[in-house]
């Protein structure tokens, strides 16, 4: 494009309007802004349509990836993990009737707060023990084939530590680990690290007397809240301890 100039001769002359070599900025306008919210729409709608489709399934993976279970052998000692007494306390019946180990183990937990008040008052309160050596001695389990903890363990990994130091004293060699499904992975996780090196065999019944199930847990809150949980601690676990 060009135009006409006068020069100081009075004669017109043609010049560009553009200088030579100067860029040509182009109009910026909405189109392309519309465009890249158009894709990110259009991203957000397909994966959203993509969970919806597979989101059974998904959740169905995450809640059996929890359990580990193995094969029952007859074993040296049925370990029932601290924690949902019931459940787990009915299993470890189960195991112990079904002959396979002489001697069944449980933790003491850390007394809850007010606990050495009630004792400084004479309250008789039953701690988790107590009440798990009573759900098996009401089972028919003499008390003379449990094995408790002389402190309080805090932790999955604290049990699992104590007891590899327990295997140690008494020379076991084989284990059975009573815990609930959804704690599983994470149990028979943490013992093989603790018990590395020692041939100690580890084996994992998950309770069957769970209503934990892989195919409908997210659609009971309990479930849904602990299965969060669950996976915060294996992924801490991992982390921590496991690589």
């Amino acid at each position: 494009m060009s135009e006409k100039l006068i020069s100081d001769d009075g004669v017109y002359k043609e010049e560009d309007s553009f200088q030579t070599g100067d860029p040509i900025e182009p109009e910026r306008g909405k189109g392309g802004t519309i465009s890249r919210l158009k894709w990110v729409f259009f991203f957000i709608v397909l994966v959203y349509t993509l969970l919806s489709a597979f989101r059974a399934p998904i959740l169905m993976g995450l809640g059996a990836y929890l359990i580990v279970e193995h094969p029952p052998q007859e074993s040296d000692l049925i370990v029932c993990l601290a924690g949902r007494n019931i459940e787990r306390g009915l299993a470890a019946v189960d195991a112990f009737r079904r002959g396979l180990a002489p001697k069944v183990f449980m933790a003491r937990e850390e007394p809850p707060d007010g606990y050495k008040l009630l004792r400084q008052r004479r309250v008789d309160y039953p701690q988790n023990v107590d009440l798990m050596i009573m759900l098996l001695e009401q089972h028919g389990i003499s008390r003379s084939a449990f094995v408790t903890s002389d402190r309080p363990v805090v932790s999955t990994l604290d049990e699992a530590e104590y007891i590899r130091d327990l295997v140690t004293k008494r020379g076991y060699k084989s284990l059975i680990l009573i815990t609930s499904p959804m704690h599983s992975r994470r149990a028979w996780l943490t013992f093989k690290k603790v018990f590395e090196g020692t041939n100690v065999r580890i084996l994992v019944l998950p309770s069957s007397y769970s209503e934990f199930k892989p195919e409908d847990w997210w659609t009971q809150r309990e479930y849904l809240r602990e299965v969060i949980i669950e996976y915060q601690k294996l992924i801490y676990y991992t982390f921590k301890y496991f690589l």
